[in-house]
């Protein structure tokens, strides 16, 4: 308990700045378009792992007069996410965090997703609940994926060990992913992956609450983003033409979801999963229903 009075002492700013947010994955698409929301009455506390386009990404939302703090933060190292939190908690208090940050399956091998994916959720929501003060709110960024993968392919026995052990769950993941061909393990691995973010959000609600904290995730489909056009060729282009709402996602419908759900207007929400995938899950669903009526 004293740590904890002890870092709260620490975090608590002058009166009178405007509460901060913090947003990885600032440098992509869906981070510089939540910028620009919530830039309008938060201190923005940019964070990416690649200089160069968060300096660009700076540079962009100073042309609309929006003020962001660069910060470069692999969030895979819990060292690093802590320097973060540093950084924001000296500009006022944290009010939230938009974490986007992540890869998809074009991106590297499965390992490489999983680890990203997976311990990028936990760093950043573990120094959340550490750090950030009451009312505070964090919104992960999961994926359609998480709904399309079969409940029975989803380990999810296994994603407690994460919280305790993340050497062992990523070889437990590693043995799960290495049990399917080797052309769809990053994929899987994806998919994994975002359904452990989507359990993170809705597993330790309780435990987040306890501190009067809020933790949702949201579930984006095929976003008009340089990672989502990525997965054009992997499947994603086929699903966006072929279901219920036929065109790409955008950014600025993604952000004004998470900047919504970070607000206090969403006091009553948490712990849960929202899908925004212009209906690709539903149309799937209805479609398999019908054709197994025959």
């Amino acid at each position: 308990m004293s740590d904890n009075i002890a870092q709260d002492e620490r975090d608590t700013p002058d009166a009178g700045t405007r509460p901060v947010s913090i947003i990885t994955g600032g440098a992509g698409g869906m981070g510089v378009a939540t910028a620009e929301i919530l830039g309008r009455d938060h201190t923005v506390v940019l964070a990416d792992v690649r200089a160069e386009r968060l300096d660009a990404a700076v540079a962009a939302l100073s042309d609309l007069g929006i003020t962001a703090t660069p910060v470069v933060c692999d969030v895979t190292e819990e060292k690093a996410v802590e320097e973060l939190f540093d950084v924001a908690s000296g500009l006022g208090v944290i009010a939230s965090v938009i974490h986007t940050a992540g890869v998809s399956p074009s991106m590297g091998d499965a390992d490489y997703v999983m680890r990203t994916n997976v311990l990028g959720t936990l760093h950043v929501g573990e120094v959340f609940y550490r750090r950030a003060h009451p009312d505070a709110a964090l919104v992960n960024v999961a994926s359609m994926a998480a709904h399309l993968l079969p409940v029975e392919a989803v380990p999810s026995q296994h994603f407690p060990t994460a919280l305790r052990d993340q050497d062992a769950f990523l070889a437990e993941m590693a043995a799960i992913c290495g049990a399917v061909p080797e052309e769809a393990r990053s994929g899987y691995a994806y998919a994994i992956g975002k359904s452990f973010v989507k359990w993170y959000s809705e597993s330790q609600a309780e435990r987040f609450n306890g501190r009067h904290l809020r933790i949702v995730s949201v579930s984006p489909g095929s976003i008009e983003t340089e990672m989502g056009k990525l997965e054009a060729e992997a499947g994603a282009g086929a699903m966006v033409a072929d279901f219920a709402v036929p065109r790409w996602g955008k950014p600025e419908e993604m952000a004004a979801l998470f900047a919504f759900a970070a607000s206090p207007a969403a006091g009553y929400l948490t712990g849960t999963d929202i899908l925004a995938d212009g209906g690709v899950v539903a149309s799937m669903r209805e479609r398999a229903r019908v054709a197994a009526q025959g």
